[in-house]
């Protein structure tokens, strides 16, 4: 019988999985989007990544829009697709949320932001070794 993961566990264990192909770009991205969100805010943040367009901006924003939903699903109650909920639908959630909610999402995503940037450079040297 397996013993349920803790929140800290999950998020390690997706954030491994989110870094599993990342390239050097991707860690360094990954490395300044805490202070990215806490600079300019969550939803900033969520534009700028979707506005480069680039692989790994592309790449990291769906990751973080994946785990932003498998945390708060009540986001996206009628809106977009849990596996992916897009650019838009996020925003859409985000601008309609409670404060409370805005808060607890984006504490939410800084979390897991805390292990994609500590993992996604040891994945990036793993392949390279």
């Amino acid at each position: 019988m397996t013993t349920p993961m803790t929140l800290e566990q999950q998020r390690a264990a997706d954030a491994w999985q989110a870094a599993a192909a990342c390239t050097d770009p991707y860690a360094k991205l990954a490395k300044g989007a805490p202070a990215l969100i806490m600079n300019s805010g969550l939803m900033q943040t969520l534009a700028f990544l979707e506005d480069k367009g680039e692989d790994h901006h592309r790449a990291l924003a769906r990751q973080l829009r994946r785990w932003i939903v498998r945390q708060h699903p009540e986001l996206l109650s009628t809106r977009g697709d849990s596996a992916d909920p897009g650019y838009e639908a996020i925003m859409e959630a985000l601008l309609h949320a409670e404060p409370r909610t805005f808060q607890a999402v984006t504490a939410e995503a800084l979390a897991w932001l805390r292990w994609v940037r500590q993992i996604a450079p040891t994945r990036v040297e793993e392949r390279s070794s």
